[in-house]
């Protein structure tokens, strides 16, 4: 006997499916329109929208949440003479809703701007930021090339903080800081080789080698989570990176496993679970999510702490999995690569939220020959000169253009 009830309820989901799909929406591009009164975003969508935007300052950002929709290619970048926006990152919110972050030049107060939408064509979405106060001039790239090659990129005072009983010296404001950080140390000598050989030694070994490189690159500075052969917590390791107002944050590895045939070169990053219970730690703590946001966040809402950690959170992934990439691709040309993908984990010292942050385990220490290469100085030089490398192709082809980036040598 046929069970209509069943062919009803299968027919009935399908149809909702196709529902679903058929109401999702694809952003295609982005242009920009700028005056001295206005600056506006435009969207071409394939329907209209259901959407919302709103406003944060430190640092000052514009929000774009569109609902049900996916990026149907890459979002264009401002250009680097746009008088107000930055740059446009973008990322999934709650598995379904399209959430796009434009990064400021200043901050948009209701007294100088008035910020509207409009999707009254349903193949467009239009965001308009009306001046009301029209002070905000357009420049051209000659004007900007000029500004930026007339710098004398003068270091400001340097600062020092104590970490762990360490002293932390920060970089010049106009470095990009790199913090190298060399696994394990101390009494935690890390894994062993079939030879003895100290994971803790050789990561150091290389870490050095990093920062070398590192320090003598124009526009760059190392900074040494660990100098010597001593164990520093792995907390204490995330807030050496802070105090350092680190750009990026390397931690150096020598991975290890019971079987000694495997070998090969990863390179990992944050996975979603470590990201959300570090979100929730932050979170419970008002006094870290408000050094994290740059705002107070005792008067607020739990809602807003969590929107405004979720929005740092969100570009750190976003930069840490670009420049793991990065690394990956030069590392493909050195060893062979034990994952030819990059790859997630919960690691602490990646939990960072405003830090990009990645774990690149160099080789095997277990496996025999890959011992004796993180033995070699060759090899080592091998290793820190790929992480070099894709860390400079990163800054120069995905980070954000501003000063610093402009100044590291072409």
């Amino acid at each position: 006997m046929i069970n209509y009830w069943k062919i009803l309820f299968f027919v009935g989901l399908q149809l909702l499916s196709v529902s679903i799909y058929a109401q999702q929406i694809n952003v295609n591009s982005l242009r920009y329109t700028t005056s001295s009164k206005q600056n506006s975003m435009v969207f071409d969508v394939t329907a209209s929208t259901e959407h919302r935007f709103f406003v944060m300052n430190n640092p000052s950002r514009l929000v774009i949440d569109i609902k049900n929709a996916r990026l149907k290619h890459s979002l264009n970048q401002p250009s680097i003479a746009h008088p107000l926006f930055t740059r446009v990152r973008s990322g999934i919110k709650d598995g379904t809703d399209l959430r796009i972050v434009v990064d400021l030049k200043m901050p948009i107060s209701t007294k100088k701007f008035s910020l509207s939408a409009n999707n009254s064509n349903e193949n467009i979405l239009v965001i308009d930021l009306l001046n009301k106060d029209p002070i905000v001039a357009t420049i051209t790239e000659d004007e900007v090339t000029k500004s930026v090659d007339s710098q004398s990129f003068q270091p400001k005072t340097v600062a020092t903080k104590s970490i762990a009983g360490k002293l932390i010296t920060a970089a010049s404001a106009n470095d990009i800081v790199i913090a190298i950080d060399p696994g394990h140390g101390g009494n935690d000598s890390g894994a062993h080789g079939p030879s003895g050989t100290e994971e803790k030694k050789v990561t150091f070994a290389m870490a050095k080698k990093l920062e070398a490189l590192i320090n003598k690159q124009s526009g760059m500075k190392a900074v040494m989570i660990r100098k010597g052969d001593y164990y520093v917590g792995l907390r204490d390791r995330m807030k050496i990176a802070r105090a350092a107002k680190a750009d990026l944050f390397i931690s150096i590895h020598a991975d290890a496993f019971q079987d000694a045939g495997v070998k090969g070169a990863s390179v990992y990053t944050l996975s979603t679970t470590g990201a959300s219970s570090e979100a929730a730690r932050w979170l419970a703590d008002t006094a870290n999510a408000a050094d994290l946001v740059g705002v107070s966040l005792s008067d607020k809402e739990d809602i807003l702490a969590s929107v405004l950690l979720d929005l740092s959170q969100t570009a750190t992934q976003e930069a840490s999995a670009n420049v793991a990439k990065h690394v990956l691709k030069h590392f493909d040309n050195i060893a062979q690569l034990h994952k030819d993908s990059v790859q997630k984990a919960g690691f602490l010292v990646l939990k960072s939220p405003d830090i990009p942050s990645i774990l690149v385990e160099t080789a095997f220490i277990s496996n025999e020959s890959e011992e004796q290469n993180l033995l070699s100085n060759q090899y080592q030089s091998k290793v820190a000169n790929a992480i070099f490398k894709g860390v400079l192709s990163y800054f120069r082809q995905s980070a954000p253009v501003d000063d610093r980036v402009a100044a590291l040598d072409m």
